[in-house]
């Protein structure tokens, strides 16, 4: 019986937080009254927790008898030797301009490999079947704040760019002058991304 108050970017005070609406084109400032508070937070928005310190304390639960209900069958750990997306310091993404998946796999993953970068997707390349679901940067996919985003290839529509902003640098190679992405570049190159990725990769 208690509102919600989701994906919070900072915590004002014990009442009331920040949070970003309009595919983050706006943010709330939002108070709530509730005695428990029910909220869900955007990683991205706050720095590492300290790995030592802090007051809580630590209990020791009793474990309690099988119920019956249900039974472990076993599980399957998905591997990868890159970075976790949405703890990436260096994202490469690439973007539906890429044409095919082979075209993706063949552009985006030497670069990816000297830069020792997670890959990342825009959903209309995941849509394509261009890129895995998991790797879906976005509104409607995994929010990220890198040190580095290089997008290739991606227009940046809107819930592409609610994702990804908060990146700390943005770099965009795309060869429609017009297009949003570069709004919230830091560097910008207005270039075919099949020249210009591999020639990128060379010089790294």
């Amino acid at each position: 019986d208690v509102a919600q108050i989701s994906d919070v970017t900072q915590v004002i005070s014990a009442d009331t937080f920040e949070r970003p609406i309009y595919a983050g084109n706006a943010m709330a400032t939002v108070q709530s009254t509730d005695a428990t508070k029910v909220i869900t937070v955007r990683t991205t928005g706050f720095d590492a927790a300290a790995a030592t310190g802090g007051s809580a304390a630590v209990e020791s639960a009793a474990a309690q008898a099988d119920s019956g209900q249900s039974a472990f069958k076993g599980s399957e750990i998905a591997k990868n030797d890159r970075p976790e997306l949405t703890a990436a310091k260096i994202i490469v993404s690439g973007g539906r301009a890429l044409g095919s998946s082979e075209k993706f796999n063949e552009v985006m993953t030497p670069l990816a490999d000297k830069l020792g970068a997670a890959i990342g997707a825009s959903r209309a390349a995941v849509d394509a079947g261009y890129a895995a679901n998991d790797l879906q940067v976005g509104q409607t996919g995994k929010i990220v704040a890198p040190q580095l985003y290089v997008a290739c290839g991606i227009s940046g529509a809107i819930q592409h760019l609610a994702g990804m902003k908060d990146s700390k640098v943005i770099v965009a190679i795309n060869k429609d002058p017009e297009a949003p992405i570069f709004s919230v570049a830091d560097f910008g190159l207005e270039a075919d991304l099949f020249a210009a990725v591999p020639e990128l990769t060379q010089s790294l």
